[in-house]
């Protein structure tokens, strides 16, 4: 069996030698052409990359030229900020973002479309003289970078330079327009938004000033000097209310070393007080001494003696029935006061009791009229509050109005400050260049392009040459 299989390899391997080679036999007999077919070929072929090379020719000789001029754009990318803070005024804050924070937005994309904008060409042409409008510029964005690339044909190289300059002039003199009539808009709002502030704080002023007209209360300080006045005189009570116990302390006190009563003792200030009474008191007391001193020397019976006596007992009677007029007293106490208004030690110690009711009814008369006084701030002292708060609210409006409307006008002036916060600022990284060669046409790649026809001719008569036979080796025969 082994054997039979060794056979049967060895046969297949010439039956495929076989078919290779004859296949090659018929690739060799149906490929070669006849002299005829070489010669309709070469006719064929011929003409056409006649033609092919005639229009690279023509295109190189009568295209005119080209120059294209570039330049380079560039955006920072980075806002500003900015506080003023007016002491007691208020406070005024400008901050600008950064315009490519936001991933939706693009300024560099905003800015191709605005280079290529009718009215940016147009206005790039009447910069240049010329009639209608440029023809649109070649514009690139570089990625992950704030960089536009622009460029420009002309005819010379002067003239491509001079359009891509007035396009870049155009393009800035665009942007100020905008920026222009954005910060013209704003400020008009703010202007509006600032009346309405300024009719505000006005109106909160005239209130202000009519609550202080009619009620008399033009300040806070004024409200609580009037809260301290009752304070200082709730003090002034308690220290009177001190004085008046300590005077009739004092009172009680002499009163006691007289032997008499406090009231029975301020009977005896009304004596003491009267002028006739104390004219009899030192009639009385002059005649008791000279009687006095008579007695000692002259003996009772004496003539001189009895009338000092008559006359001290007259005097004596006249002074109780004045006593009794004024007071009311018994005999034996109006005695009393006359022996001590004769004793010179008993006299110093009535004077001060006398003092010291002076002194209590002064502190009576002053805790009186304080009182008096707490009364009349009290009565008013829920209206007081009542106009204190009014007051408080009226002058919190007013400095809010005026601190609002001064953050107003301060912002109105803060917001001046960057003009590019929504036209980022371009700057020229490349100026407009002066190209040194045409960019068109392109010997380079007309030759590329005549090379690359020839090519296409040739590998498509190549293909219809060998037509049969590559038939013939994709659907061989079964």
């Amino acid at each position: 069996m082994n054997d039979t299989h060794t056979d049967h390899h060895h046969n297949s391997t010439p039956k495929m030698q076989n078919r290779i080679l004859l296949r090659i036999w018929h690739f060799i007999r149906y490929g070669l052409p006849s002299p005829g077919r070489y010669k309709r070929y070469l006719l064929t072929i011929l003409p056409i990359l006649a033609i092919v090379w005639a229009l690279v020719f023509v295109y190189l000789a009568v295209a005119p030229l080209n120059f294209k001029s570039s330049m380079t754009l560039i955006l920072p990318g980075s806002g500003i900020g900015g506080s003023l803070n007016l002491e007691s005024i208020g406070q005024a804050s400008a901050q600008s973002s950064s315009a490519f924070a936001s991933s939706s937005l693009s300024p560099t994309e905003n800015y191709k479309r605005l280079l290529s904008a009718d009215s940016t060409l147009r206005r790039a042409a009447d910069i240049l003289g010329e009639p209608g409008q440029l023809a649109p510029p070649t514009i690139k964005l570089v990625d992950q970078t704030n960089l536009i690339l622009v460029s420009m044909n002309g005819p010379t190289p002067e003239h491509a330079q001079a359009r891509l300059d007035a396009l870049r002039q155009a393009f800035l003199e665009c942007l100020d327009v905008l920026r222009d009539d954005e910060q013209s808009k704003r400020e008009a709002a703010d202007r509006e938004q600032l009346e309405n502030l300024e009719a505000k704080a006005r109106a909160a002023q005239l209130d202000l000033l009519e609550f202080q007209g009619d009620s008399g209360l033009a300040t806070m300080d004024q409200f609580n000097s009037r809260i301290q006045i009752v304070d200082e005189l709730r003090a002034r009570e308690r220290e009177l209310l001190v004085e008046i116990e300590h005077g009739v302390a004092a009172k009680a006190r002499l009163a006691k070393v007289l032997k008499t009563s406090v009231e029975n003792a301020s009977l005896a200030l009304v004596l003491k007080t009267d002028p006739m009474f104390q004219s009899l008191i030192d009639q009385y007391a002059s005649v008791h001494t000279q009687w006095t001193e008579a007695s000692a020397t002259l003996g009772d019976r004496h003539m001189n003696v009895a009338e000092l006596r008559a006359e001290r007992s007259a005097l004596r009677k006249a002074m109780l029935v004045r006593g009794r007029d004024l007071t009311g007293l018994e005999e034996k106490i109006l005695l009393r006061f006359v022996d001590i208004s004769t004793s010179d030690g008993r006299e110093r110690i009535f004077e001060q009791l006398i003092v010291a009711d002076g002194e209590s009814a002064a502190a009576q008369a002053r805790l009186l009229e304080t009182r008096r006084q707490m009364d009349e701030y009290s009565k008013n002292a829920h209206e007081l509050v009542t106009q204190a708060a009014k007051l408080s609210e009226l002058l919190r409006a007013q400095r809010v109005a005026e601190a609002v409307m001064s953050s107003a006008l301060a912002r109105l002036d803060t917001n001046k400050a960057d003009p590019f916060s929504s036209y980022p600022l371009v700057q020229t990284f490349e100026s407009p260049s002066l190209p040194q060669a045409p960019s068109s046409p392109s010997t380079v790649l007309a030759l590329a392009g005549g090379v690359a026809a020839s090519l296409f001719v040739l590998v498509g008569f190549l293909m219809l040459w060998l037509r049969q036979p590559l038939l013939q080796l994709a659907l061989p025969k079964s």
